[in-house]
C-alpha cells in the first residue's frame, strides 16, 4: 500500500467512474483500474462494485476511502510544514494576541506585514494570556504577542515596544481639568477594572498598589470597550493603553484623557515563541516589522494631543483631552 494507491481510491470515491477518476489523477484508466485491484488483493477485501454504467464503493471501500482522505490531508499538512521551514515567507504563521491589544495594534501593523511578506498567510487567534500560552506550548500556535513578564524558560521572548497608560475620566470628574497627573494623585480614587484573566487587570492593579488607588467594587468589565463605555456613562475612571485611544478608534466627547507626568505607567509587549521552533529566524524578521510601529502611537500625551478638539474644548495645557 502506498500514497499513490490511496489517492486513486479517493479519486474513484469522488468521481464514481474509472475514466473520470483516471483523468483527475493524470493516469490512464487501465493503470488506475490495475492499482485498485492490487489494493484489493493486498487488503483482502472488495473495495469496488463494478457495474456497466457506474462504480459503487462497497461499505468497507467507503470507510477505507474516508480514512485514506484523512491520511492524505495529514500528509499535505506535513508537506506544508516542510515548505514553511524552507521558505517561511510563503507559508502560514499562526499568531496569538490578547484582546486588550489585538483590535488596537493590528490595524497599524497588518498592512506593514502584508507589504513585507506578501505571500505569508497570517492566521490570528485572540485569547487571554494563559490560554495563548497553552496553545503555544502545545504547538497549536507558532508565536504569540503578549505582555511581559512571562515566566517560561522554554519560550523565546522578543521585545517589541513599551506602551503608556493614560487615565480616562468622565468630563465632569474632578480630575478632568488636570493637564497631567502624578501617579500618587490617584490615591483615594477607585478604578474600574477588567475581570480576572486579563493581563491588563494585573497591570492596572500594579498601578493601584504604587499609587494608593483602589478597585471600584461591584463591577468587573469583560472587555476594554465595556470599560470605555462605563467611563463615558460617568460610572467611574479607568486606565486605557495608548493604542486604544488612537485612530481608528472613534473619539468620544464624554471622556477626558489625562496623561501622567514623569515616568508614566506602561506595559511591555513582546512576541513569544518556542525556543525549539524551526522558524525562529523568520519570526525574528516578523517581529522586526511589528517593531517599526510609530513611537507616537505608544505615548499617552502624544496620543491625546492627536485627537481633534470638540467645540468649546480647552487646548492642551489647560486640561485633559477628549477621546
Amino acid at each position: 500500500m502506498n500514497l499513490r494507491d490511496l489517492r486513486y481510491l479517493v479519486s474513484l470515491a469522488e468521481h464514481r467512474h474509472f475514466g473520470r477518476a483516471a483523468e483527475a489523477s493524470f493516469v490512464s484508466q487501465p493503470t488506475l483500474s490495475t492499482q485498485i485491484r492490487k489494493l484489493e488483493e493486498e487488503l483482502g477485501v472488495a473495495l469496488v462494485e463494478r457495474t456497466p454504467r457506474k462504480v459503487l464503493l462497497t461499505e468497507v471501500g467507503r470507510e477505507i476511502a474516508l480514512r485514506a482522505r484523512e491520511i492524505l490531508n495529514e500528509v499535505e499538512q506535513i508537506r506544508a510544514i516542510a515548505r514553511r521551514t524552507v521558505d517561511p515567507e510563503s507559508g502560514t504563521v499562526r499568531l496569538g494576541i490578547f484582546p486588550t491589544l489585538g483590535p488596537y495594534l493590528l490595524p497599524h501593523v497588518v498592512p506593514a506585514i502584508r507589504a513585507r511578506f506578501p505571500r505569508l498567510e497570517l492566521l490570528l487567534t485572540e485569547e487571554k494570556t494563559e490560554p495563548l500560552l497553552g496553545l503555544l506550548r502545545e504547538g497549536r500556535l507558532d508565536a504569540a504577542i503578549l505582555a511581559l513578564p512571562i515566566a517560561d524558560d522554554q519560550l523565546h521572548q522578543e521585545f517589541l515596544f513599551e506602551e503608556d497608560f493614560v487615565l480616562a475620566v468622565p468630563q465632569t470628574h474632578e480630575l478632568a481639568g488636570h493637564a497631567s497627573l502624578a501617579l500618587d494623585e490617584l490615591a483615594d480614587h477607585d478604578l474600574l477594572l477588567l475581570e480576572d484573566g486579563h493581563c491588563l487587570r494585573e497591570q492596572a492593579l500594579d498601578v493601584c498598589r504604587h499609587s494608593g488607588a483602589g478597585e471600584r467594587g461591584g463591577f468587573r468589565a469583560t472587555s476594554l470597550e465595556t470599560l470605555r463605555q462605563m467611563v463615558a456613562a460617568g460610572v467611574g475612571i479607568t486606565l486605557l493603553p495608548s493604542l486604544a485611544v488612537q485612530p481608528p478608534v472613534a473619539p468620544s466627547g464624554n471622556i477626558r484623557l489625562v496623561p501622567f507626568r514623569g515616568e508614566p505607567p506602561s506595559r511591555r509587549i513582546a512576541m513569544v515563541w518556542r525556543k525549539s521552533s524551526a522558524v525562529s529566524a523568520f519570526l525574528k524578521r516578523l517581529a522586526a516589522v511589528i517593531r517599526t510601529l510609530p513611537p507616537e502611537l505608544l505615548h499617552a500625551r502624544a496620543a491625546a494631543s492627536r485627537r481633534p478638539r470638540a467645540d468649546g474644548e480647552k487646548p492642551q495645557g489647560a486640561g485633559g483631552h477628549a477621546v
